[in-house]
């Protein structure tokens, strides 16, 4: 079955706490996260932690992947290297980018990993449709692209397309970690220092480069609201108060 057709939703069996959600006021070192990542983590999948959404930026960096090709690494003196245990290939993180690390446990939800990819594109393509943004699958390609009939062609004769976002997760103990990104505003040259995701023909967008000149807190809003549509209810994380980021079915 194509991931366009599964189950759209990813919600919790019933009773579960609802997801805490923490947003990072300032950029976070991308060690910094792993170390956060591992450790909310295994508190998860312990029974000692509800689930965590977490929302960064980054400096500018390349991660690499289990699957990366050091070919796709083009200037590796450009910006700090990090390899990392999630799935997937090379990947550009920087200012301008939200990232959104997700630590679910798929005990409590669904022990399916081609589904839970599905409902991560599903959550950045109903993040996009709340912008006027149509974001779409393709089954060959993991992530979620923009359609660019404004470009020439592709050389098999099809329409451009750029890449808006990236997904790579990582599982252990069917907790999650690692997650996907967001071009809202990053500086779209970097990306020219690697082959992202080792996808070669394809170019890169943001919604700033799409024409939607939208700031980080408003694509936080958006984005918060599409999860609780397809993961279910959050809270804000006690640890980071936050404010704004109510709506009707997050709980305070």
């Amino acid at each position: 079955m194509q991931r366009e057709n599964l189950e759209k939703t990813f919600f919790a069996a019933d009773g579960c706490p609802p997801v805490r959600w923490r947003i990072a006021p300032s950029p976070v070192e991308y060690a910094e996260a792993i170390d956060t990542m591992e450790r909310e983590a295994a508190a998860i999948a312990a029974g000692e932690a509800d689930e965590l959404v977490w929302l960064v930026e980054h400096p500018p960096l390349y991660t690499a992947g289990t699957s990366a090709d050091a070919a796709d690494l083009v200037m590796p003196d450009r910006f700090p290297v990090f390899q990392t245990g999630r799935g997937g290939e090379y990947t550009y993180h920087g200012p301008g980018q939200r990232v959104v690390y997700v630590m679910l446990d798929l005990k409590r939800r669904k022990q399916d990993v081609r589904a839970f990819v599905a409902a991560l594109e599903g959550l950045v393509i109903e993040t996009l449709a709340s912008m006027n943004v149509r974001g779409e699958r393709r089954e060959d390609r993991v992530g979620v692209w923009v359609r660019r009939p404004e470009r020439p062609p592709l050389p098999d004769g099809s329409m451009a397309e750029d890449k808006i976002a990236a997904i790579g997760i990582r599982l252990r103990r069917w907790v999650s970690f690692h997650g996907m990104s967001l071009n809202v505003d990053p500086d779209l040259d970097h990306f020219g220092g690697i082959v992202p995701c080792g996808i070669r023909g394809y170019g890169v967008t943001s919604l700033v480069d799409l024409g939607l000149p939208v700031m980080m807190a408003d694509v936080d809003i958006k984005l918060r609201q599409a999860f609780e549509d397809i993961f279910g209810p959050t809270v804000n994380d006690a640890c980071c108060p936050l404010s704004g980021q109510e709506n009707s079915r997050s709980v305070a």
